[in-house]
């Protein structure tokens, strides 16, 4: 009768040890990008390294090239970066879901003067 018992304990410590649905997927690599906007649209490659739910990476597209910094949490992702586009300082935002083999979601720019949506897939 003992070894139910410690079969049990031995599954309820592993339940309470791991949080259910916590596990972020990884989003690291080189991603193909579509966003749209009021003003038109464009087709950045953003690359993202992540360490845990934090990420980092490189912007490249119509606004230039740039650093971010953001945070993935289970499914949802954001990042933003600014960049100087003709003189113009730009905060650029993305916040959406994604699965790590593709993502959507929204962009706020220019706080939010212009906003847009956005498509990704892992390369």
């Amino acid at each position: 009768m003992r070894m139910p018992l410690l079969f049990v304990a031995l599954f309820v410590a592993l339940l309470v040890s791991t949080p259910i649905g916590a596990q972020s997927v990884d989003v690291t690599g080189k991603w193909a990008m579509t966003v749209e906007t009021g003003q038109g649209g464009g087709n950045p490659v953003i690359t993202f390294k992540q360490d845990g739910e934090a990420l980092t990476g490189t912007y490249e597209g119509m606004l230039g090239s740039t650093n971010f910094t953001g945070t993935i949490k289970g499914n949802a992702i954001r990042f933003s970066f600014n960049v100087n586009a003709q003189g113009m300082d730009i905060d650029v935002a993305y916040d959406g879901t994604t699965d790590g083999k593709t993502m959507k979601g929204t962009v706020n720019m220019a706080g939010g003067q212009l906003n847009g949506t956005f498509t990704g897939t892992k390369q």
